[in-house]
């Protein structure tokens, strides 16, 4: 761990905090102004989430032919216009599809800068190190921005429109400056290509496949619980519902931390077993009725998400900076989680309008994400640790 990392955990962690700020700003903003219909807010998560999905062609090669921290300066900028829009009261959801888009090329470049700063065996520790860092910005992000919302929507626009900026200043004092030169060719043509090179092997599909499951649960959980907590729990303001959102993300660092002496890159396989648990913990969350056992239950999602998304995110970090370059396996990685939270987001928007008891929507949530889990690890093959060990 160098002072690079340092650098990008900073501006990790500040652009984070922005990130869900601004969420709970926006959907703070919609319920103020009333007469919406319940599909509204998944919808605002969906517009969020269309650049990833159509712009990965693109922000992947950005990432790995440009410097990282530039790139990561011009997208906190992209983001900051989008706070401003909303700030101007634009509508929502242009205002938040253009911090989607600066996220989209954000990523990439975030992922990707790690394996060029650390070697293999840091790996999993500095992508413990950022996921922990992103979840502490989550923590005090949700809660801040929520509660200063209620405040003032405009205040809580201008001081995330500042912390966007901090972020794009610190990113510049990142010491990395490393290319790559883009191969020839279009630039979709090579993302098909690259995503075809990366899916080849199983461990790569699992890595690619497993981390669109995490998000996309993750995703419908928590807007999910915009609608699932006032008519189980009976708590009515968006800053209560977002310290909910709190136990999910303080398992989640917890998870992230146990996750190097619990499933090192060598023992890939068991981060299955963490999978099956959060789904079966949703699944329980949905019989629950009190504020005390949902937290816990939140809690220990949490810790399962942790212990899955972090060892499969470090696995296809490793596996692209030795095929096709960290930032393009970044790249489709966010292609392909994206395009699930997308879906998952559409369909939860129907499911909404619909007027499905979130009760229903949530047991639903945790069985899809149990049988979702056994298909992607279909035909996973022994751990590379297990083979060295001899072990059956």
């Amino acid at each position: 761990m160098n002072g690079n990392i340092y650098r990008v955990l900073a501006t990790q962690f500040i652009t984070a905090f922005a990130d869900n700020a601004v969420l709970f700003t926006a959907i703070t903003l919609v319920l103020q102004q009333g007469a919406i219909g319940s599909w509204y807010i998944p919808a605002l998560q969906a517009a969020f989430l269309v650049a990833f999905v159509f712009c990965a062609p693109w922000v992947g090669r950005l990432a790995d032919s440009r410097p990282k921290p530039r790139v990561m300066f011009a997208a906190n900028a992209i983001k900051a216009t989008g706070a401003a829009l909303l700030l101007f009261q634009i509508e929502p959801l242009l205002a938040y599809a253009i911090i989607g888009l600066g996220a989209a090329a954000y990523s990439p470049a975030k992922y990707g800068i790690l394996p060029e700063l650390v070697d293999a065996k840091a790996l999993v520790k500095a992508n413990g190190w950022i996921e922990g860092s992103t979840i502490l910005a989550i923590l005090s992000g949700t809660l801040v921005g929520a509660t200063l919302a209620e405040y003032s929507v405009s205040l809580a626009l201008f001081t995330i429109i500042i912390l966007y900026g901090i972020s794009a200043l610190i990113a510049l004092t990142i010491k990395h400056r490393k290319v790559t030169v883009p191969p020839r060719g279009t630039s979709l043509g090579n993302f098909i290509g690259q995503m075809r090179s990366l899916l080849m092997t199983p461990r790569a599909r699992f890595a690619t496949l497993g981390v669109s499951l995490f998000w996309s649960a993750a995703t419908v959980l928590r807007v999910l619980l915009v609608a699932w907590a006032p008519a189980v729990l009976l708590i009515h303001t968006t800053t209560e519902i977002a310290q909910l959102t709190l136990f999910v993300a303080l398992g989640i660092a917890v998870g992230s931390v146990l996750v190097p002496r619990l499933i090192p890159l060598a023992y890939l396989r068991r981060a299955r077993l963490a999978a099956y648990a959060m789904g079966m913990v949703i699944v329980l969350l949905a019989t629950l009725d009190s504020v005390l056992s949902a937290r816990v239950a939140l809690f220990m999602a949490g810790v399962c998400g942790g212990l899955f998304v972090v060892p499969i995110n470090a696995a296809l970090q490793e596996i692209g900076h030795r095929s096709i370059g960290s930032g393009g396996a970044v790249a489709i990685q966010n292609f392909f989680e994206n395009l699930a939270m997308l879906l998952a987001s559409g369909i939860y928007a129907i499911v909404a309008g619909a007027g499905i008891d979130p009760v229903i929507t949530m047991l639903w949530l945790g069985l899809l994400v149990v049988i979702a889990t056994v298909l992607v690890s279909w035909n996973l093959p022994r751990d590379t640790g297990e083979l060295t060990n001899g072990n059956p």
